[in-house]
């Protein structure tokens, strides 16, 4: 079972964040990287938050990205999601069952001028606006109870409202 769990925000996730990144960065190669950056709900603090750390890094080029890439973090006992339909992107996983008990890292990585790596405003805006933050914390747990077994329709009822608060982070870039 993978359920969705929201849980009080840990002040040990941006830590956990740090020591990961050194990991993966002692495995990659550093010249393919541009960014490696904490993000999603345990990169804000005070929000509570699947506890997942979630890792966006930005590569020169994807290709050359699948070409490495995978082998280096399944060495890092991540899952690589290979079926993954959304294609300007890679996805790897650790610790999800069956692997693991319970996810505790999600890896994205993208090119710098791809839809994930633009997210970052949706998370720099909720640090810069607690009462944000707070509303966002407020759906999520809404949705949450709503979605307890079902991650996707979690993610996907939650679309509308990040949509809504990523074009208030850019009008404000």
């Amino acid at each position: 079972m993978d359920d969705v769990e929201i849980v009080n925000y840990d002040p040990r996730w941006p830590v956990l964040f740090d020591e990961e990144a050194k990991r993966l960065r002692a495995v990659l190669d550093p010249s393919l990287i541009v960014g490696l950056e904490h993000f999603g709900s345990t990169a804000v603090p005070g929000l509570s938050a699947k506890p997942i750390i979630d890792i966006l890094i930005a590569v020169q080029s994807l290709a050359d990205a699948q070409a490495t890439f995978v082998e280096a973090l399944r060495n890092l006992d991540y899952v690589y999601w290979a079926d993954n339909p959304k294609k300007d992107r890679m996805f790897f996983v650790k610790g999800m069952p069956p692997f693991g008990s319970r996810r505790s890292h999600h890896v994205h990585v993208t090119e710098p001028h791809g839809e994930m790596w633009q997210r970052l405003a949706f998370r720099d805006y909720l640090r810069a606006h607690p009462e944000e933050a707070t509303t966002y914390e407020r759906l999520k747990r809404r949705l949450a109870a709503e979605h307890q077994t079902d991650r996707e329709a979690y993610t996907d009822a939650k679309s509308a409202y990040v949509e809504t608060v990523m074009r208030k982070a850019i009008k404000r870039a």
